[in-house]
């Protein structure tokens, strides 16, 4: 069987890294395939909803979505409890993920300088330690699910790297 291939920008960050994290970790051979933004405007009408990552194997339907591709890998390689209620705990958190990148991800488009300014502060104010605490709160320890790194830490680690270095203006 051949290797599977991971599709996603080429950029080491956001959904198509935790995916390649996680193929890593599983230690799971693939391809990585990263396009740049012109090689995804060729290919985007083919993709699964229009967007990336994208996760291809041989012989199965093409998977596209960061939470089903990490589900998958998850669940195939011990990354996510076997436990179904512990498994839906974690991926209520990979979601909750989702809600954030998609609260912050528009201020990133902001073209005013002081409209941007002011739509990342309201959230360093409000809604991301806001986020923040309650995603403390479903933690464990170490990892969310107390001992083993799990599909959803992969995504926390990813999603707050840029959060805690500091590198998205306005949002200390």
């Amino acid at each position: 069987m051949s290797k599977p291939t991971l599709t996603y920008f080429d950029i080491p960050t956001s959904r198509g890294e935790e995916c390649r994290l996680a193929l890593f970790i599983a230690e799971v051979p693939f391809t990585d395939e990263r396009l740049s933004p012109e090689q995804w405007h060729a290919r985007k009408s083919t993709a699964p909803f229009g967007a990336l990552p994208i996760f291809s194997q041989e012989g199965k339907p093409t998977l596209a979505q960061s939470n089903a591709i990490l589900r998958m890998i998850g669940g195939q390689h011990g990354l996510l409890p076997a436990d179904p209620w512990e498994s839906a705990r974690h991926e209520a958190v990979m979601c909750s993920v989702e809600e954030m990148r998609a609260k912050l991800g528009p201020t990133g488009r902001i073209k005013d300088p002081e409209e941007k300014k002011k739509a990342r502060e309201a959230l360093a104010t409000g809604y991301v330690p806001e986020w923040g605490g309650q995603i403390e709160k479903q933690i464990t320890g170490p990892f969310l699910g107390g001992a083993k790194l799990s599909v959803a830490d992969l995504k926390l680690f990813v999603v707050l790297g840029p959060l805690l270095k500091g590198s998205i203006d306005h949002v200390p």
